[in-house]
């Protein structure tokens, strides 16, 4: 009797229908319930990334220890009810911060799907070995504002880093991190305020002067991590007005290699049409390209605005349209 083959399910509008003979063997795709987009993650871990989210889980389980625990100064977040768990119960940081983002994995492989969550559990695990690696480095200085201002230096360049090639450390970050996905909210800013919440809480144990002094840190930390994450995105944003503006994309194209965006503009004195150029480059190439512009047109409108971020080919994607590494 002949059988008909089996028919597979329809792939749902506007997906790609998933060859399950392209996922190599060592990925089992339907004992994990994975999605195509989920194993598509984890093939495309690079090492670069994994690298930079261990150096900047370094530079924070040192500066924890160095800093935050070697003068009494607490932290925000799920790290800081670690820190202070330790300072009241002598309790293990990095098992607590372990056993405390459980939940939060939970929640961040729901939302942010489970293929970026693998890089938040590296974060977290690395995080956690280096606060105990670390655990006997302690700098204990007289000058409490000096103190808080290294402990937040530490941590906001290790959770930069983190951040900036794609992970996080769990807790609070993941939080973070779904805001910034949903509102657009900088990740600096979501921690800060979570982690006065946590401040509060702390003086349970440490003095209203030792929380102040953390405060301090937390405020510095949080600076750090947009600086050091907007250092990835260091581009400026050009909007030129002039009569010759399709030359000067031309030029712009042909000699720097960069594209160009041409806008119809009205006058609002003369009502002449005239192009409106809209260009993008990093903070470096803007002299090289104030100077092309006048070369063309001496009397052409300049204005320059930072662009805090962006994203697209030439800054995250390549001629190909691929990821670029950072």
């Amino acid at each position: 009797m002949n059988q008909q083959p089996a028919t597979r399910a329809a792939s749902p509008p506007g997906e790609r229908a998933f060859d399950e003979q392209s996922v190599p063997r060592y990925y089992p795709v339907h004992s994990l319930g994975w999605t195509e987009k989920e194993t598509v993650a984890v093939r495309s871990i690079r090492w670069r990334n994994l690298f930079g989210i261990l150096v900047g889980a370094a530079i924070m389980g040192f500066g924890i220890n160095a800093f935050n625990l070697a003068n009494d100064l607490a932290e925000g977040g799920v790290t800081g009810i670690a820190i202070l768990l330790k300072l009241v119960l002598d309790w293990d940081p990095g098992i607590t911060t372990l056993v405390a983002n459980i939940p939060l994995f939970i929640l961040g492989a729901k939302i942010l799907g489970r293929g970026s969550m693998l890089y938040t559990v590296i974060g977290t695990v690395a995080v956690s070995f280096f606060l105990w690696l670390f655990g006997s480095y302690r700098f204990a200085v007289d000058d409490a504002l000096l103190a808080s201002l290294f402990a937040g230096v530490g941590v906001g360049v290790g959770l930069g880093i983190i951040f900036r090639y794609g992970g996080t450390t769990g807790g609070v970050d993941i939080l973070a991190r779904i805001a910034h996905k949903y509102w657009g909210w900088k990740m600096g800013k979501t921690m800060l305020f979570a982690d006065l919440a946590v401040l509060g809480i702390s003086l349970i144990h440490l003095s209203l002067q030792q929380v102040m002094y953390t405060a301090v840190a937390v405020f510095v930390g949080s600076r750090i991590i947009d600086f050091v994450q907007d250092a990835a995105y260091a581009a400026r944003a050009l909007l030129v007005v002039s009569d010759r503006g399709l030359e000067i994309s031309k030029d712009i194209m042909e000699q720097m290699g960069r594209g160009a965006t041409i806008l119809r503009g009205v006058g609002a004195f003369t009502h002449q049409d005239k192009p409106v150029l809209f260009v993008v480059v990093g903070r470096s190439e803007v002299m090289r390209l104030k100077t092309l512009i006048l070369e063309r047109d001496p009397s052409a409108f300049i204005s320059v605005s930072e662009a805090s971020e962006v994203m697209g080919e030439g800054f995250t994607l390549d001629a190909n349209r691929q990821p670029m590494t950072i």
